[in-house]
């Protein structure tokens, strides 16, 4: 099947391109209807003034601008000014002169008595103010209709800007206006005057002939529609909020952020949406960045300033007098930096409560400039600034921003005393509160990590700890992980450095960042200290063979699951057996981990943690193994006493998975009730088998495309590969029958690891959607084979539905007899709905519409789906026994709907087929045909033949070639390309009102 490059939807997602801007201005519809109204209005203003901050997006503004009017047969001269042109008085007024004198004479066949473009020249030799006045004037007067487009008008020369100023437009005729493009640093509130070439701009927008259009930042939602455009994706909502963060909604930022972190391949597209990759640092601006390259430019102390606020500006006023105390620089050229600093639009004057008060301090304009300035640091210059923070927000003996965790207070109260143990005595001024436009939940853990053994080591490792907790899962990666590591890097006791260690290491796997886990893990198991309680080393052998799970090291799990590899390391006869027989559990070896199990459970019953979750293991893998009953009983079974809540959680939820793998949602949701989950606290994987399973699709869609472009844990076992399968089954019914196939092709293994049964049935689906039964029934029949080796019952109901009705197609009566026969001793053992509901109506497939007792089944089923109350098997079913005649043709219409509800297209369709052959009527005609056409065109970007679309429709192939003419037809497309780039850029598909 053909590849689709531009929303792929594959394990681990593809790198993300960066597309330079094109025409299209997004979000300036409203500036742009304005400049064209006052440039086409005859009575409109001679001087139209673009002003906006830097990077705001003027030039392309108005080189757009310049485009329509040609377009629309108006002249436009261009005329750019570039750094230095201050130094050249009239320079400006003398360029515009000469653009119009050449345009004049282009336009006209006589040749002018009077040279304006002369006389300002020589004007401007001679310094002649009064005459290069004249001349400007008289080129203005010139009755031939243009529009001067001076770009970047902040770089002129106060004294052209003047005479423009001095210029009387009202006694000119109408046919010459000038636009004029020029930064403005605003401010939220300026208590001194702009410098000089902003002041003889702002004196022009005063002028009576002007008029100013001001380029506002950009909101969420037209940076989002940016970044789409510059992706060919739609971003995340997370990578959204985080790049206007960074951004403040300004383009040209906006688009520094995105092309550093596209080069780094740090954000990752999948079905057509981009997510910024786990624990993806933001990347330092480059040199030749505009704003980097305009703080630069700057004259000392400026840059010596901006550098010392980048860590202590959080603290607002009194930063002022600390960057002094710490760069050595006197108070006064302090403050003339800032200044300079606010004048060049790098940081921002806040102001205060009221409009006498003094300013609350300063922020970067751009927080992405701040970050690179930070980053830049060299780590001494950086830990001593740093530090400076910290000792004035310790100042007062309280913890600061981490005061009001418990744990932190405690800690930080002892950390705090002098040497002969008495309270420190109280400062003479409080120490200040960190501004409001400051992260107050990460500024201070920030500067103690960066501080190190500048500061209190046992008061700084005990705010760490606290702040790292209080942060957990950090999903998005504010600091957790790295204040773990600040605290590790204090800690000098080994015993206390170990347990640093294995916290840091379990926050890793939290987020995601398996690597950093299994590193952590892997120093502990090979060398933990020699005190250390056996525990802790249990949990870090647990936590090693979870991130090899998770990075699907699945050789590195096979060493693990054997004796030989655990002998020699330093470690309990708890933490070798339960690494081990977590290790064959990953792997699916469930009978060789139970017999394990039953000769250690004098070890593994030691401790209430080691107990749990090997307990877990055992009945889950009797679960797998056809024994249900024991694990059924857990699900009831109180709490253990003394198991910490993070275990009892884990265990809860790996249960919770394993239902939904198996299709009860009534005990999974009976499971949440009784432990008092919410499923919006559970892990991003369990959420989405809930959704799925609750016919949410596309909120289980957009957890899937996270995790699969991310290349993220699958799910917990049993059953691996659940997520990737549930997934391409939404996508199948769909109708992106090759997008399904390519996932599923991307989680495989080459090398020997768990079951990929559940993957053989999703992808046999598809085959036999397409019309190959063949390979589908190789691939069913490979799946149970692999399950009977390991002697595993999960999953295989949905192996053996699929290939009893294979058999029955093909009139291999008693092959098919056999798999259903096979089917319902399954559903009595596994007490299964969902396996007794698939034996229902894969009997009523096999015995065939004319039976008696297919009927009573299919009956029988109808009642047992409407119980199990899930949207998708419930449709299925309807459809199945109308399409049977074991129940009346109406139930099409609640089928019908739900397909609807699911965005199920391709089964909507067969649902139509259905209704029209039972005589009912479809209900929105209109609506129809418009789905008709979006999942023919669907199944053509899946660059299926028409063969293909005929066996998934059920269509004959020149049904299909009769679709596709009237397809190209009605939308007025004429090939495949078309229809196929018109779905991949969301274009509906109009409908026929014929």
């Amino acid at each position: 099947m053909a590849a689709r490059t531009d929303t792929e939807l594959v394990f681990g997602g593809t790198a993300a391109r960066f597309h330079q801007p094109g025409e299209d201005l997004l979000g300036r519809t409203a500036e742009s209807d304005e400049t064209d109204r006052c440039l086409h209005d005859p009575a409109g203003p001679r001087l139209v003034l673009v002003r906006g901050e830097r990077g705001i997006g003027r030039t392309q503004f108005a080189h757009a601008t310049a485009e329509r009017l040609r377009a629309g047969g108006i002249t436009v001269l261009p005329v750019v000014c570039v750094p230095g042109d201050d130094e050249r008085p009239q320079l400006l007024a003398l360029r515009i002169t000469m653009a119009l004198e050449e345009h004049g004479s282009t336009t006209t066949k006589r040749k002018p008595a009077h040279k304006p473009a002369a006389e300002a020249l020589s004007a401007m030799k001679r310094g002649d103010r009064t005459a290069m006045a004249d001349a400007l004037t008289a080129a203005l007067a010139r009755p031939t209709p243009a529009v001067v487009l001076v770009d970047d008008a902040h770089h002129a020369d106060t004294e052209s800007l003047a005479l423009l100023d001095e210029t009387d437009f009202d006694r000119l005729p109408p046919g010459i206006r000038l636009m004029l493009t020029a930064v403005r640093h605003t401010a939220p509130a300026r208590t001194r005057p702009s410098p000089v070439p902003g002041r003889a701009m702002d004196r022009l927008t005063h002028n009576p002939a002007a008029h100013t259009i001001a380029l506002s930042r950009l909101t969420l939602d037209d940076a989002t529609a940016m970044v789409t455009q510059r992706l060919r994706s739609a971003p995340d909502a997370d990578l959204m909020r985080r790049l206007h963060e960074l951004s403040r909604g300004i383009p040209g930022a906006l688009d520094a952020l995105l092309a550093e972190w596209t080069a780094q391949d740090a954000i990752r597209t999948a079905d057509g949406h981009a997510f910024l990759g786990t624990g993806a640092p933001v990347p330092p601006l480059p040199d030749h960045d505009r704003y980097v390259a305009a703080l630069c430019a700057l004259k000392e102390p400026s840059g010596t300033v901006a550098t010392a606020l980048s860590i202590l500006w959080p603290l607002g006023r009194p930063a002022e007098s600390l960057v002094a105390s710490s760069t050595g620089l006197p108070t006064e050229s302090v403050t003339a930096g800032i200044r300079t600093l606010v004048d060049a639009g790098i940081l921002d004057e806040l102001p205060g409560r009221t409009p006498t008060s003094a300013p609350r301090g300063w922020t970067f304009r751009v927080p992405l400039l701040a970050h690179t300035v930070r980053e830049r640091l060299g780590p001494v210059r950086r830990s001593h600034l740093s530090a400076a923070a910290v000792e004035v927000l310790w100042a007062d003996g309280a913890p600061g921003d981490t005061g009001s965790r418990a744990d932190a207070g405690n800690r930080a109260g002892a950390g705090n005393r002098t040497d002969d143990g008495a309270a420190p005595q109280a400062p003479p001024t409080p120490p200040p509160a960190l501004l409001e436009e400051a992260d107050a939940e990460t500024y201070l853990p920030d500067r103690i990590a960066d501080a190190g053994f500048l500061v209190d080591s046992d008061r700084a490792v005990a705010e760490l700890t606290a702040a790292a907790r209080s942060l957990y899962p950090d999903l998005e990666h504010r600091g957790m992980l790295r204040w773990h590591r600040g605290a590790v890097r204090l800690i000098e006791e080994q015993y206390d450095r170990d347990l640093a260690i294995l916290r840091s290491g379990q926050a890793a796997y939290g987020c995601g960042d398996y690597r950093t886990a299994r590193t952590a893990a892997e120093w502990l198991v090979c060398g933990p200290a020699e005190d250390l309680d056996p525990q802790t080393v249990h949990e870090a052998a647990t936590l090693l063979v979870a991130s090899a799970a998770a990075e699907r090291d699945w050789p590195a799990l096979s060493r693990m699951g054997t004796a030989h590899w655990w002998e020699g390391l330093p470690l309990s006869a708890m933490a070798t057996v339960s690494g081990r027989v977590q290790a064959l559990w990953q792997l699916d070896n469930w009978q060789e981990a139970l017999t394990l199990m039953s000769r250690t459970e004098r070890v593994w019953q030691a401790t209430p943690a080691s107990r749990a979750l090997l307990e877990l293991f055992g009945s889950a893998a009797e679960y797998v193994l056809g024994r249900p009953d024991r694990f059924t009983h857990a699900l009831t079974q109180p709490e253990e006493p003394g198991l910490p809540p993070s275990k009892a959680f884990a265990k809860y939820v790996a249960q919770f998975d394993v239902l939904l793998g198996s299709g009860d949602l009534g005990a999974a949701a009976n499971l949440l009730a009784t432990r008092q989950l919410h499923v919006e606290l559970l892990p991003q994987a369990s959420r989405f088998l809930w959704h799925h399973i609750n016919g949410r699709w596309d909120e289980a869609l957009a957890l899937a495309r996270r995790l699969l472009a991310n290349g993220g844990l699958l799910n917990v076992v049993p059953g691996h590969h659940l997520l990737p399968a549930r997934t391409a089954a939404v996508l199948l019914a769909r109708g992106r029958a090759t997008s399904a196939d390519r996932l599923i092709s991307s989680v495989r293994e080459p090398v020997n690891g768990p079951l990929e049964h559940i993957l053989d049935h999703a992808q046999a689906e598809v085959l036999r959607t397409l019309g190959d039964p063949r390979r589908a029934e190789e691939l069913l029949r490979r799946g149970l084979r692999a399950a009977d080796e390991r002697g595993s019952f999960y999953g295989t109901d949905e192996l053996l539905a699929p290939l009893a009705e294979i058999h029955a197609e093909a009139g291999h009566t008693d092959r098919a007899t056999a798999c259903l026969q096979r089917l319902e001793r399954t559903a009595e053992q596994m007490n299964s709905g969902r396996t007794r509901l698939l034996y229902l109506l894969t009997s009523g497939y096999v015995l065939g519409p004319d039976s008696t007792e297919a009927h009573k089944h299919l009956h029988e089923a109808v009642d047992l789906a409407r119980s199990r109350t899930q949207p998708y098997e419930t449709a299925l079913t309807l459809l199945t026994a109308v399409r049977a005649h074991a129940a009346p043709a109406t139930l099409l219409h609640e089928a019908y709907e739900r397909f609807d509800e699911l965005g199920a297209t391709l089964w909507r369709f067969h649902t139509r087929t259905a209704m029209r052959e039972a005589g009912l009527t479809v209900p929105g005609r209109k609506q129809a045909t418009a789905e008709n056409h979006h999942l023919l065109a669907t199944l053509l970007a899946e660059g299926l033949t028409n063969r293909q679309i005929a066996h998934a429709l059920r269509l004959s192939e020149d049904a299909v070639a009769n679709r596709l003419s009237r397809l190209f037809a009605r939308t007025g497309m004429r090939s495949r390309t078309e229809v196929v780039t018109a779905v991949l850029t969301g274009n509906p598909m109009p409908a026929d009102d014929h």
